[in-house]
């Protein structure tokens, strides 16, 4: 039972002692802070003498004893030309020494004033500071003296109230006690409101998944019954692949997903799922459109497995021209009328009738997981040397490096058949002949939805534990949780 639920029935002496015993413990921690504060007060302390004056006693000799006199003799004759040699000898050391002299006391000079500003600033500044720490002393008196007064002052206001506060709690109690009854019931209600809305919400997604596929069956429908009327075809084409398995003749087809939307009346079932687990048109459209930069100025892109036609609609938008597969026949009928060019066949059949060289560009977004292995071979042979040199290629798929692609996407759709780890699709690339490949990570794992790391108070001794715990949350992070998707970014 929590804390909260004995407090409601408990009675008025264990709700007066429970808050004596509240009290006694606020006191103790008033009284240990009020100690650990008069410990703190700051302490007077000595302060540094200003420093001397400067000493000028020997400014005024200085300025008069710098001049030494020494002039160059000006006497002809013989002792003249004696005295001019003597003077060349000894004249230019004399003259620099009078120099030097000059330069000395006219740099003492000038420093006289400033020495004299420096000591008279530092005095100052040392009074300014005992000024400012005897206030702070005092403050820190007057606040200590405050703080042991106030809590006479309460202590003897608390002593006057106890009397109207029995009387107070014990109305309290009562009034506390219906209201928990009352708040009680008002929860419960409460619960089955929310249990009603949650049912609710679940049917209204439930009718909106089943208007959905009605709708999609309508239009499926509507087509194949307009197809007999014209005598165009039968309603079952039991001969096509798998939506998005690209299967061919000559090939192994694949096990895991033949049988599967295999009809043109239950293509639309493909087209529902697309639009309940992959997203909306609008939310792929916003995903695809990072692709563009890597077509600007191809011609001829070729959409493979092209679905609701997303790509091909940006690529319209921006001038690029580009043509659609796909085998599922309810989705190249969605292309279609929205006046996309797309054809309904399998992507090694369709490159094999191709000539060499005739694209500029080739993306499959979700596609290459759909293909048996021996396919998927014979895909990139044939779209290595249907490009042209330089020609970009991008392979979206599923990350099944990230085990929430796999376990929450990858199984989810029965039309998958081959999970391709990150390099193994690079190295296919490369080995079929393009001159670069790179792995582009896509659509991370939102942060909410990865492990979450553990905070660790140093005090209780528990640093050790929780860094392990949480290095092997990152351990775990770097498998579970991603990247959902990833694309091959190439160029022939």
């Amino acid at each position: 039972m929590s804390s909260a639920s004995v407090r409601e029935h408990e009675t008025l002496e264990a709700t007066l002692l429970r808050l004596k015993e509240e009290r006694d413990a606020a006191d103790r921690r008033y009284n240990e802070a009020l100690t650990a504060l008069d410990r703190a007060l700051v302490r007077a302390t000595d302060f540094p003498h200003p420093p001397p004056g400067y000493d000028e006693h020997q400014i005024t000799p200085l300025n008069q004893a710098w001049d030494t006199g020494v002039t160059p003799p000006a006497m002809g004759g013989l002792k003249g030309k004696l005295a001019a040699f003597i003077w060349r000898i000894v004249g230019p050391p004399l003259q620099q020494q009078q120099t030097f002299n000059s330069l000395l006391v006219d740099h003492l000079n000038r420093n006289v004033a400033s020495h004299r500003e420096s000591q008279r600033a530092i005095a100052s500044i040392v009074a300014v500071l005992q000024e400012q720490h005897a206030d702070l002393l005092s403050f820190n008196s007057r606040l200590l003296t405050f703080l042991q007064q106030i809590t006479l002052y309460v202590d003897t206001t608390g002593r006057r109230s106890e009397g109207q506060a029995l009387i107070v709690n014990g109305a309290l109690n009562g009034l506390a006690g219906d209201l928990a009854k009352r708040w009680e019931s008002l929860i419960a209600r409460e619960q089955r409101f929310e249990a009603r809305v949650a049912q609710i919400g679940g049917a209204q997604e439930e009718l909106r998944s089943l208007v959905s596929l009605s709708q999609q069956v309508a239009l499926a429908t509507k087509r194949e019954l307009e197809r007999l009327a014209a005598g165009s075809g039968s309603t079952s084409n039991a001969q096509l692949p798998t939506p998005n398995s690209q299967l061919t003749p000559n090939l192994q087809p694949p096990t895991s997903s033949t049988g599967a939307f295999t009809s043109s009346l239950d293509s639309y079932k493909y087209v529902g799922f697309e639009n309940e687990f992959r997203g909306s048109q609008e939310a792929i459209s916003a995903r695809l459109e990072s692709y563009l930069p890597i077509f600007v100025g191809a011609s001829d892109v070729l959409d493979v497995g092209c679905g609701r036609g997303e790509f091909l609609d940006l690529l319209k938008a921006r001038g690029v021209s580009g043509r659609g597969l796909d085998l599922n026949h309810e989705m190249v009928e969605v292309c279609r009328a929205r006046g996309l060019d797309v054809a309904e066949t399998d992507v090694v059949s369709y490159l094999e009738g191709a000539p060499d060289g005739s694209l500029g560009g080739l993306f499959a977004a979700q596609v290459v997981e759909h293909l048996e292995p021996a396919y998927l071979l014979r895909f990139l042979d044939l779209a290595f040397h249907k490009l042209r040199p330089g020609a970009p290629v991008v392979l979206e798929t599923l990350n099944p490096a990230c085990w929430t692609a796999f376990f929450d996407s990858f199984i989810r759709d029965i039309t998958h058949v081959w999970p391709l780890h990150p390099e193994t699709l690079r190295y296919l690339v490369l080995a079929s002949g393009f001159s670069s490949a790179r792995i582009e990570f896509r659509s991370p794992v939102a942060t909410e939805d990865k492990l979450q790391r553990v905070a660790h108070d140093p005090a209780a001794g528990t640093a050790d534990l929780a860094e392990t715990f949480n290095a092997n949350v990152e351990k775990l992070n770097a498998r579970m949780f991603t990247f959902l998707d990833y694309a091959i970014v190439g160029a022939r």
